[in-house]
């Protein structure tokens, strides 16, 4: 399997000072939409594979979200889209609450309003990830993904943050041949299946370095579902 991985130090960093913000967003009905996550180290995978990983890789991860429908706090919120750019100083795998980094991009379109509203909803889904934003953005959020059962190809373009998947392949993608959905997923509130990342990259600021990673089992797509 064909991976490849390219780190590279940034010396310019974007930080803003982030006001604070209840973290207990309030919906008014349910909130739905498409979900993505992808990071750099393979999720679908046997134990052996993971543990020789494990601290060594998979520190990078970009989640993203997209409302079909629903309202937080007033703010309608359909159409509208939010990512989160994570790197921590540990794989982000079975041990989801160690200490991270993040950075948000929020779809430019969105008022005021509707800004908190996706922020409070990143940070109720991924929980401690984002406990440290250290910069909060704006940009064209583009997430295209498959609800069809068991469809995992989606591909989200938010400029400086980009993933896309296909289907895993059960007999091109088996190495092992004891491959499970070994860690879960990054946010709560989802129902996702593994995916092969064909791209996963971040080429923006904020974090003190970016990446590009290709051909892994290291996503999951799906939906999320927040609120009664």
């Amino acid at each position: 399997m064909l991976r490849r991985i390219v780190l590279a130090p940034l010396t310019l960093c974007l930080f803003v000072t982030v006001p604070p913000e209840a973290t207990e967003a309030t919906p008014d009905a349910a909130v739905t939409g498409q979900y993505v996550e992808a990071r750099n180290c393979d999720v679908w995978t046997g134990p052996c594979f993971a543990n020789a990983d494990f601290n060594l890789t998979g520190k990078n991860a970009v989640l993203a979200w997209k409302v079909a429908s629903g309202t937080i706090d007033g703010a309608r919120l359909d159409g509208l889209g939010i990512v989160a750019v994570v790197v921590a100083h540990n794989t982000l795998g079975l041990d989801q609450d160690g200490p991270a980094k993040a950075v948000l991009i929020v779809d430019q379109r969105a008022d005021a309003a509707q800004r908190a509203a996706l922020v409070r909803l990143a940070k109720r889904q991924a929980g401690a990830l984002l406990d440290n934003v250290a910069a909060i953005q704006t940009g064209t959020i583009r997430l295209d993904a498959c609800e069809c059962k068991n469809n995992a190809c989606a591909e989200l373009d938010a400029g400086v943050a980009k993933v896309k998947t296909r289907c895993i392949d059960g007999d091109h993608d088996k190495v092992c041949g004891n491959e499970t959905a070994y860690y879960p997923p990054l946010a709560t509130g989802v129902r996702v299946v593994p995916a092969a990342a064909v791209e996963h990259a971040f080429r923006g600021t904020g974090l003190g370095q970016t990446w590009s990673d290709n051909d892994r089992r290291g996503a999951y797509v799906g939906t999320f579902r927040f609120g009664e």
